[in-house]
């Protein structure tokens, strides 16, 4: 069936047969007081819900040099120019005593990586005072998705996917599941993901659960070379996607919810693989 993502097909097709029959049950043997009826209409209109979830439409990608494609489908809720201050530590660091804890986001060493802008781990990061900018900082865009929005995930730009992670809460399975329009759900359950494109350019996109939206799914394996606007994942219902990209490279390109502007008051809608988050920087 054309135009629904990697596994919508059952979800689409099962309630159609189910209500197909109960409909030709309802017709020929008992309705059960017009139940039966009922139910098979309650299935098309289920199996109408999850084609509209599940599907994936085709979308024209930019074929501007140097751009970065939007991840996901939804409002700009932020653009923010950031810094790492931390990082996840490894177990010698943890058993030294010098870490912090948070008993939502657990365990941070108080420095960042050597190279903050390999996104070789998880890092913690703080906002940019205006005028303290350095080239070690990074844009950030986060992206809410709706359960009415296309919830299929896109590559930024052409390259690798280099590198994929898996994070819940501090000492949990599964979780935590913060609402995704609160700032506060980027600690949620989530699967992060860094790019390398060409001049070893990496850009780090965070795929977060909601608290309806509780299974990533990625598509891809870490080594795969990407197309700009490739689909390789995505989250089911209401959810959240983060980009991060150096600030010494590229120039933020839509307008976010704090903005205030009345044209976008909710953040700029963008769409996957199509609208253009951030132009190359110039000199």
């Amino acid at each position: 069936m054309a135009g629904l993502a990697h596994g919508g097909h059952a979800p689409v097709i099962i309630p159609i047969l189910m209500g197909g029959s109960a409909l030709i049950i309802g017709a020929t043997i008992d309705s059960l007081y017009g139940l039966i009826p009922f139910f098979g209409i309650f299935c098309f209109m289920l199996s109408a819900f999850f084609a509209n979830f599940w599907r994936d439409p085709d979308r024209p990608i930019p074929r501007d040099e140097g751009v970065l494609v939007s991840p996901a489908d939804g409002h700009v809720m932020f653009v923010r120019r950031e810094r790492a201050v931390g990082r996840r530590p490894s177990k010698e660091e943890i058993e030294s005593g010098v870490c912090e804890f948070d008993s939502l986001t657990g365990d941070w060493f108080p420095e960042p990586t050597s190279n903050p802008l390999l996104f070789e781990t998880e890092q913690r990061f703080e906002a940019v005072v205006k005028g303290q900018e350095s080239e070690n900082d990074v844009y950030r865009v986060a992206v809410f998705m709706s359960p009415l929005d296309v919830h299929v995930n896109r590559a930024p730009f052409a390259g690798t996917l280099h590198r994929m992670e898996h994070r819940t809460g501090k000492g949990l399975r599964r979780g935590p599941f913060v609402a995704a329009y609160k700032k506060e759900s980027q600690y949620n359950e989530r699967v992060r993901s860094v790019f390398k494109g060409e001049n070893d350019v990496f850009v780090e996109v965070t795929q977060i659960s909601g608290a309806l939206a509780r299974t990533i799914v990625p598509w891809l394996e870490v080594d795969t070379e990407v197309r700009r606007g490739e689909r390789y994942g995505m989250i089911r219902l209401g959810s959240r996607v983060d980009l991060r990209v150096p600030a010494s490279l590229f120039t933020p390109n839509v307008c976010s919810a704090e903005e205030q502007n009345p044209s976008h008051p909710k953040g700029e809608f963008v769409q996957a693989g199509s609208t253009i988050l951030f132009t190359p920087v110039t000199d």
